[in-house]
C-alpha cells in the first residue's frame, strides 16, 4: 500500500501540520490500496502564503518564460500518463480502456492547449485613450472532484499557470493519488517553487479554509451544487472571483427526423459511460410519443450489450461506481423510480450477477418517464437513464429546460440546421448535435444551478486574467 504523509508546498514535499490519515479504496474491491495524510487550515494557510510569495516574481514573467515552462510540464506529465491512467482506474473505478483513451490523457490535452492559447494570446488592446491590460489574477483556490479527477485538474491548472497565477489544490480525497503523480510531474518539470501547491483533506478541514482565505484572489470548484453553495458562501465575505462547474441533468432530444437507431444506442452509451459518473452525462433521453416503444427496444438493446465488471479485465464496458456512499445513493433512486410508476426496462436495484465485492450498478433504463418524477429531476451519477416522451418539439424544448441544471445538452436530427434551430433554444452551456464529442478549444460550463463561469479554451483562460485600463496611454 502506497502511503502519501506528506503535502506539496513552496517546491517541496513537506509534512503535514496534523497527524490524521485517510485510506483510499479501490471501488472494484472495496479494499485500500493508499492512505494519504489529510490537511487542515494552518496547512492551507502555508500553502496560500507559498503561493503569495511565487505570485511576485511568477506573476511577472513574460509568455516566452511561461511557454517554456509549459512544454517541459507537457512532457513531464506525457511521461507519466500511462502510470496516471493506472492511478485512476484504480482510485475511482474507470474500466483500463477509458483510463488510457481519455481519462489520463485529456491531462496533456489540456496543458497543450492552454500552451497553445498562450502562445497567441494578445495581453494589450488600445479601446479610445486607454490601453487595456491583461494580468494574471493572483493565487488561486482549486477544489476538484473524484469523477475525472485528473481532468478537472488540468483544466484549471493549465490555464492558470499559463497565465502567470500561483496555485494551491486541494484534490478529492476519495481519487487523489493521480493529483500526487501530476504534483511529481510538475516538480520534475522545475515549476518553480510555490508557483503550484497541494493540500490534501475534506470539505470542510481544507475546502472551506481555501475558500474563505484571504490570500487566495480567486476560487475555482467542480462538484456539486450543494457544495458549490457552500464555497461560494464561505469566499463571499472576502469579495473574491468564484467559478464553479457543478450539477447537471442534461436533456438529449431525438428528434423525428433523426437515425433513431444511432441516435438511440449512442445516447445509452453516452449516459453509461464513465458508469453515469460525469456531470454532462444525456440523462433524460427525450423521444416523440408515437415512437417511445421503438425508442425503450433500441435503448433495451443497447443496455443489454454494456458488460459491468473489473475495470482491468479485457472486454469490460463499466466498472464501478465511486464509493458505497455513491452505490447506496443510486441504488435509493433507482428504486424511487419504481416507486413512482416509472417503467423499469432493464437493471434495477442490487448489484449485477456475479459482482459481490464492488460498488457495481446494474445498468439500468426507465420509460414512461414524466419530467416531475425524482429520476428525472435529481442528477444520479449513475448508470442509469430515464426515457421521456413528448409530443410536438416545442413540448420537447419545454421539457427540456424545465430542470434547476443547465450545463449541458444533447439533440439528434438528419438536418444539422434542425437539430442546431432546437438546442439554441435549450438553457445550457453546451450543445452537442448529433453525438458530437468535447471540443477542448470551445467553453464548458453551465447555465443556473449548473454554475457560472466557463472552462476549457480561450474562455476558461481569460477567468485566469484581470484587465486594466491605461487611461491617458501614448504610444
Amino acid at each position: 500500500m502506497k502511503v502519501y504523509d506528506k503535502f506539496y508546498i513552496n517546491g517541496e514535499w513537506v509534512a503535514p501540520e496534523g497527524t490524521e490519515m485517510l485510506e483510499v479504496l479501490n471501488p472494484a474491491t472495496e479494499q485500500p490500496i493508499a492512505k494519504i495524510a489529510m490537511g487542515n487550515a494552518a496547512d492551507v494557510d502555508k500553502a496560500v502564503k507559498a503561493a503569495q510569495k511565487a505570485f511576485e516574481t511568477w506573476g511577472r514573467t513574460t509568455p516566452a518564460e511561461r511557454i517554456e515552462v509549459m512544454q517541459r510540464v507537457i512532457a513531464a506529465v506525457q511521461a507519466r500518463v500511462g502510470e496516471l491512467a493506472e492511478a485512476i482506474s484504480d482510485e475511482m473505478g474507470a474500466p483500463m480502456w477509458l483510463a488510457n483513451a481519455a481519462q489520463a490523457p485529456i491531462g496533456v490535452g489540456h496543458l497543450a492547449t492552454a500552451l497553445e492559447i498562450l502562445k497567441n494570446f494578445e495581453w494589450t488592446e488600445k479601446k479610445g485613450n486607454a490601453l487595456v491590460v491583461k494580468e494574471p489574477i493572483g493565487v488561486c483556490g482549486f477544489i476538484t472532484p473524484w469523477n475525472w479527477p485528473l481532468n478537472q485538474i488540468t483544466c484549471k491548472v493549465a490555464p492558470a499557470l499559463a497565465a502567470g497565477c500561483t496555485m494551491v489544490l486541494k484534490p478529492s480525497e476519495i481519487a487523489p493519488i493521480d493529483a500526487m503523480i501530476f504534483a511529481e510531474a510538475l516538480h520534475e518539470a522545475g515549476v518553480p517553487a510555490g508557483v503550484f501547491n497541494l493540500v490534501n483533506g475534506d470539505g470542510p478541514s481544507v475546502g472551506a479554509p481555501l475558500s474563505s482565505h484571504p490570500g487566495v484572489d480567486m476560487v475555482s470548484f467542480t462538484g456539486s451544487t450543494r457544495a458549490g453553495v457552500l464555497v461560494a458562501k464561505a469566499a463571499a465575505d472576502t469579495v473574491k472571483r468564484v467559478t464553479q462547474e457543478l450539477g447537471g441533468k442534461s436533456a438529449n432530444i431525438i428528434l423525428e427526423d433523426a437515425d433513431f437507431a444511432t441516435a438511440v444506442a449512442g445516447g445509452v452509451q453516452g449516459c453509461f459511460m464513465n458508469s453515469g459518473q460525469s456531470c454532462n452525462a444525456p440523462t433524460r433521453m427525450l423521444v416523440p410519443r408515437a415512437r417511445h416503444d421503438e425508442a425503450v427496444g433500441i435503448a433495451k438493446a443497447a443496455a443489454e450489450q454494456v458488460v459491468v465488471g473489473d475495470p482491468r479485465a479485457e472486454g469490460t464496458t463499466i466498472g464501478p461506481v465511486v464509493s458505497e456512499v455513491q452505490w447506496n445513493k443510486i441504488q435509493d433512486l433507482i428504486q424511487k423510480g419504481i416507486d413512482e410508476g416509472a417503467t423499469l426496462v432493464t437493471g434495477g436495484t442490487g448489484k449485477p450477477e456475479g459482482l459481490n465485492a464492488g460498488y457495481y450498478v446494474k445498468p439500468t433504463i426507465f420509460a414512461n418517464v414524466s419530467n416531475d418524477m425524482t429520476i428525472a429531476r435529481e442528477e444520479i451519477f449513475g448508470p442509469v437513464l430515464s426515457i421521456l416522451p413528448y409530443d410536438d418539439e416545442e413540448d420537447a424544448i419545454r421539457i427540456a429546460n424545465d430542470t434547476e441544471y443547465g450545463l449541458s445538452s444533447y439533440v439528434s436530427s438528419g438536418d444539422p440546421k434542425h437539430a442546431a434551430a432546437v438546442g439554441a433554444r435549450i438553457r445550457a452551456g453546451q450543445v452537442h448535435i448529433n453525438g458530437a464529442g468535447p471540443d477542448m478549444m470551445a467553453p464548458f460550463g453551465g447555465y443556473k444551478k449548473s454554475g457560472n463561469g466557463r472552462e476549457w479554451g480561450d474562455e476558461g483562460f481569460e477567468e485566469f486574467l484581470e484587465s486594466k485600463a491605461m487611461l491617458g496611454y501614448q504610444d
